[in-house]
């Protein structure tokens, strides 16, 4: 993370007609506007900042609330407040490895480990591999990081078939993207992307407030007529969005 920023935050007119958290939103957007504060720096702190200003608690937190929501901050649990670099992108119909796409924007590269064991699928994502239940399938779940600030969250069902070397391979070395893109081209694949609001466990390991919204895009792959791997992955909205271009000279209206 870049260092905390050392501009100062003018002095609060508690007697104009202004409100106050609308005061210091202000004086805060000058300032990245001037580049004063520049992306990836770090703010005061809120207890730093009520101090300083001479406000509460509260209306400092709404004013960096509302400019976290507006895209121009972002803030992370543990760490603090910065100001918002630019939006990353993914891809929303190709696949793209994460890794390479961070490393593309001169970005540091991380990812843990959560879960990496074979199961017996059942329910629902037995249907969705269009597999027996109780049949053993391979289950990974990683956060990927930028910068060490959480940027998706991966949980992924393989079909053993395709992965023979699952439980053996060091995912924290090499994406399970980059391995799979690499042993076959797919057939087909489908995609479906939901707005969801991170739920408490999403929202602890993305280091988002619960309830924030977050982009949800659920990917199942197919070669030869089987399901390859279904993957679900988790954006925070305010880190990511999704892209696309592509010709059209094929695509009827």
């Amino acid at each position: 993370m870049n260092p905390t920023t050392h501009a100062q935050l003018s002095k609060i007119q508690k007697a104009s007609e202004l409100p106050l958290y609308q005061q210091i939103k202000s004086d805060i957007r000058n300032k990245i506007d001037r580049d004063e504060w520049l992306p990836g720096q770090k703010l005061p702190s809120e207890n730093t900042l009520v101090a300083r200003l001479g406000v509460s608690r509260m209306t400092v937190h709404r004013a960096l609330r509302e400019l976290t929501h507006e895209g121009l901050l972002s803030r992370v649990h543990g760490l603090g407040t910065f100001v918002a670099k630019p939006q990353r992108h993914a891809s929303l119909i190709r696949l793209q490895d994460i890794a390479e796409e961070v490393r593309a924007t001169e970005g540091h590269y991380s990812c843990k480990v959560l879960k990496q064991q074979m199961v017996k699928i059942k329910g629902v994502a037995a249907t969705e591999m269009a597999t027996p239940p109780d049949s053993p399938v391979c289950h990974l779940r990683v956060v990927h990081f930028q910068d060490e600030v959480a940027i998706q969250l991966e949980d992924r069902l393989i079909h053993p078939d395709f992965f023979t070397e699952f439980e053996n391979t060091d995912f924290s070395q090499r994406t399970a993207t980059d391995i799979l893109v690499n042993q076959f081209k797919p057939d087909e694949m489908e995609h479906i992307v939901r707005a969801i609001p991170a739920s408490k466990s999403t929202s602890r390991i993305l280091a988002i407030e619960p309830g924030e919204p977050c982009i949800e895009l659920t990917r199942r792959t197919w070669k030869n007529d089987r399901i390859v791997t279904r993957v679900v992955l988790t954006y925070p909205g305010s880190r990511y969005d999704l892209r696309e271009r592509y010709r059209t000279e094929d695509v009827s209206t």
